[in-house]
């Protein structure tokens, strides 16, 4: 057994903080790790070869109680409030903890991004090939070793974000657990499906086991929630002795400083299991520190089980709940000219999605920049659709920062983090750097597979997050104006204004904006600066009416806002 060590403080459901660490007996929660992507079609590979696995052995003892390291003070833990209207988030894919750590200080801080999503922090399988999915396959609740590092690792990066005022998400997969037959945990944990030591038996998962059929989607939902997805061992989530230890796994991380949670594969739970753990989750941390949630309920329309069943799930239990808005990949779409989209039909972006305040968007995923989305590779219409998803007022915009890969194959798709031989994740900050080791802004789409992208320092972004915070309290659109095709124009009342062109030739015409008149920087090409031109990108003039003669390139924007005058 694990040795325990100082007082307890009881969080409920078999876990309870034992300096300097939070055990959880084995009625305690256990989190399965999010699901294979499907989109790419990454098979789960069984491996027993525990030669393979980069972390060290654990002992039997060890193996059969999991166990996160909580800090060793606990009024240490920041507490963050709400976040800020016109806020937005960064995945920051696969990252390991340090880095994670040195990235909320160095820029995402400064740059104003409310949130970091990471990558699932328990003990998970190693595979052979190290595929990134492996992240994915779940095995016990120990933060001791993981492919992003130890449990002290972590502790540091919630505690050191926290402080710049970034919260952490952490990606949690409660639906299921592995579908390797055994293997070997990254803490050298021995498991077989359906017996993973000191945290779930046969008895707490769907039995007889089912595998969810193409079919059932459209017309078996009970199928869909119960059934096995690509093989994962499905938990029985309405049984109160699983509810309890995955409300008491999630109540840890709180205490942590943890401050929301991705529920992956939230579509195969039923809502009402889902609102039995959020409220569990409640009644342990208090409402002071309740988290936030956003539940993955992948819904494209025509399907038995829609996103908007589960709005009313969890409300009152939580900071906020929202879901992702799937279809809200008509944005991709239209950028990557799709059959046949044009982005003049985005005027029309609402109608038919989740109310904007309950949705969290972006321009692709983890899962869908491995399938057919729009991705970094895809210039400049990746950039453009980043533009507008920040200028656009829908939903909490979430950005994806991974590494290179080669989506052509599958080899390429199932590629893990930038490794070495034995699998352990390189760093993005190397040793005593200052900065980050991330592809050059200007080569990013041809960047060799295994590097790192950090697609969120792309200069503009940090620019137009700034404009998406001081455009919160402006009229949603405004001065609207599109070409029939790949051009766009609009306004956010006397704040900002938009122009984007994703055609192949010149825009140039008088735009009429709610704009004061002055000069503006345009703050997609450049920012202000204190030289005689004013801007380090074009420079608009608006006039005493409202108007502004502006021309954009094919490829480009121009985005102006109050914030950025010329010459500031």
């Amino acid at each position: 057994m694990i040795k325990k060590r100082g007082a307890l403080a009881r969080l409920g459901m078999g876990c309870a903080i034992v300096a300097p660490l939070i055990a959880c007996s084995s009625a305690a929660p256990h989190m399965s790790a999010p699901g294979v992507d499907a989109a790419a079609g990454a098979t789960p590979e069984a491996s027993s070869d525990a030669a393979s696995n980069p972390a060290p052995d654990a002992s039997s003892d060890a193996a059969t109680e999991a166990s996160i390291e909580a800090a060793p003070d606990a009024g240490a833990v920041i507490r963050l409030g709400p976040r800020a209207p016109g806020a937005a988030f960064v995945h920051l894919f696969e990252w390991r903890w340090a880095d994670v750590a040195k990235e909320c200080e160095a820029y995402l801080g400064p740059a104003g991004f409310a949130a970091v999503q990471v990558s699932p922090p328990s003990e998970h399988a190693v595979l052979a090939g190290f595929p990134w999915w492996q992240r994915y396959q779940t095995v016990g609740y120990t933060l001791a070793r993981s492919r992003s590092g130890t449990d002290d690792e972590f502790r540091d990066m919630v505690r050191r974000c926290a402080a710049v005022g970034v919260a952490i998400y952490v990606d949690a997969v409660i639906n299921h657990m592995t579908a390797q037959p055994s293997g070997t945990g990254s803490d050298g944990t021995a498991f077989t499906k359906y017996a993973y030591p000191g945290v779930y038996a046969a008895t707490d998962f769907h039995m007889p086991p089912c595998t969810i059929a193409d079919a059932d989607y459209q017309s078996a939902p009970d199928r869909v929630r119960r059934c096995e997805l690509l093989g994962l061992a499905d938990l029985d989530t309405s049984s109160d002795a699983v509810r309890g230890k995955i409300a008491g796994y999630l109540s840890a991380l709180v205490a942590l400083g943890v401050k929301g949670f991705r529920i992956d594969a939230a579509k195969h739970i039923d809502p009402a299991d889902l609102d039995a753990i959020v409220r569990k989750v409640n009644e342990t941390v208090g409402a002071d520190a309740r988290p936030y949630y956003f539940f993955e309920v992948v819904d494209h329309g025509g399907e038995a089980i829609a996103a908007s069943d589960y709005l009313t799930t969890g409300q009152g239990a939580a900071e906020e709940v929202d879901l992702i808005e799937f279809k809200y990949t008509t944005v991709a779409d239209a950028f990557a000219g799709l059959g046949g989209a044009a982005i003049s039909g985005l005027r029309a972006l609402g109608v038919g999605l989740l109310p904007p305040e309950r949705a969290v968007v972006f321009v692709n995923n983890h899962d869908t920049q491995r399938a057919s989305s729009l991705f970094y590779q895809d210039a400049p219409g990746y950039d453009l659709a980043t533009v507008f998803m920040l200028a656009w007022p829908y939903g909490y915009p979430s950005i994806l920062s991974s590494y290179a890969f080669d989506r052509a194959t599958q080899a390429g798709r199932d590629v893990g983090p930038p490794s070495d031989a034995e699998g352990r994740t390189r760093p993005v900050y190397a040793p005593g750097a200052s900065a980050p080791d991330c592809a050059d802004d200007l080569a990013l789409p041809t960047q060799p597979a295994g590097k790192w992208l950090c697609e969120h320092r792309r200069p503009f972004v940090a620019r137009l997050l700034a404009f998406r915070k001081l455009t919160a309290d402006a009229p949603a659109v405004t001065n609207e104006w599109d070409d029939g095709g790949d051009a766009l124009a609009f306004g956010r009342g006397a704040k900002g204004f938009v122009v984007i062109n994703n055609g192949a030739g010149t825009v140039h015409r008088l735009f009429t904006t709610s704009l004061p008149a002055g000069g503006y920087c345009d703050v997609y090409g450049g920012a202000p600066t204190s030289t005689s031109a004013g801007c380090s990108g074009a420079r608009v003039t608006v006039a005493a009416d409202g108007t502004a003669d502006v021309t954009v390139g094919p490829g480009s924007a121009v985005v102006l806002h109050v914030g950025a005058p010329a010459g500031s």
